[in-house]
C-alpha cells in the first residue's frame, strides 16, 4: 500500500505534548498522522474523502469535542471517531457513544488500547467503503437492465423457478433460461446467493 492511499489519522487535541506524543504513537504501526490544534481549522479542512479515523478530544477551547462529533455525524462523515479526555463521565460517555463514537477512552491513554482502537477502526472503515464501492457498482449495473430483465430479476429473487417464471410472464422455458443467463453475466454475479445479497434490495426499491 503506498504512503499517498495510507490510512491516515486526524488527531485533534490542543496540548501540543499530547499531539506530539501521540502522533509519534500512532506512526509506530504505520498510519499516518495529521495533528491538528483547532477543531474548527480541522473541520473546515480535512479531508473526508481519506481513508482512516479520527481521534479527538473531548475539552477543547471554543468548541467541545462532543459538538464536532455531533457535527460531523450530521455532516455524514463516515471515518470511525475515537475520543480521548481526561475527565470521563459515565454521561459523557453514554453521549459519545450514542452520537456514533467508535471508542472513547480515558487520559493518559493507554498506549495499547489506542493503537488497537485505531487498528480496528480503519478496518471497519476500509470495509465500509468497500461496501459502498461495490453498492455503487451493483447500482450501476442495475441501472443498465430493461424493463423485461428486470420483472426477471424480481421474479428470481423471490424464489420463483425458470418454468414459474415464464408461466407468470407468458415467455417460454428457453427465452427465461437466455434472461436468467443474461442477468448472472449482466450483474457479474457467481451465484444465485450473491444475485440476491447484491440486488434483492434493488429491485424491491424499483418497484
Amino acid at each position: 500500500m503506498s504512503s499517498s492511499l495510507s490510512p491516515l489519522i486526524h488527531l485533534i487535541d490542543d496540548d501540543e505534548a499530547v499531539r506530539s506524543s501521540l502522533a509519534l504513537l500512532i506512526s509506530t504501526v504505520g498510519l499516518r498522522v495529521q495533528a491538528w490544534a483547532d477543531p474548527q481549522t480541522f473541520m473546515n479542512g480535512f479531508d473526508r474523502q481519506s481513508v482512516g479515523a479520527i481521534v479527538l478530544d473531548v475539552r477543547m477551547p471554543g468548541i467541545s469535542g462532543l459538538s464536532v462529533l455531533d457535527t460531523l455525524k450530521e455532516q455524514g462523515v463516515d471515518q470511525p471517531v475515537i475520543m480521548l479526555t481526561g475527565h470521563g463521565t459515565v454521561e459523557m460517555c453514554r453521549r459519545a457513544f450514542k452520537a456514533g463514537a467508535a471508542e472513547f477512552l480515558e487520559k493518559p491513554v493507554d498506549d495499547e488500547a489506542l493503537l488497537e482502537a485505531l487498528q480496528s477502526a480503519v478496518r471497519q472503515h476500509v470495509k465500509s467503503r468497500e461496501r459502498n464501492q461495490a453498492d455503487r457498482q451493483a447500482q450501476a449495473r442495475f441501472a443498465q437492465l430493461s424493463a423485461r430483465e428486470r420483472e426477471v430479476l424480481g421474479l428470481i429473487t423471490a424464489g420463483l423457478t425458470n418454468k414459474e417464471i415464464g408461466r407468470a410472464l407468458d415467455l417460454s422455458p428457453r427465452t427465461v433460461e437466455s434472461h436468467r443467463a443474461n442477468l448472472f453475466a449482466k450483474l457479474e454475479a457467481d451465484s444465485l446467493a450473491q444475485l440476491i445479497r447484491h440486488y434483492a434490495s434493488l429491485v424491491d426499491a424499483d418497484s
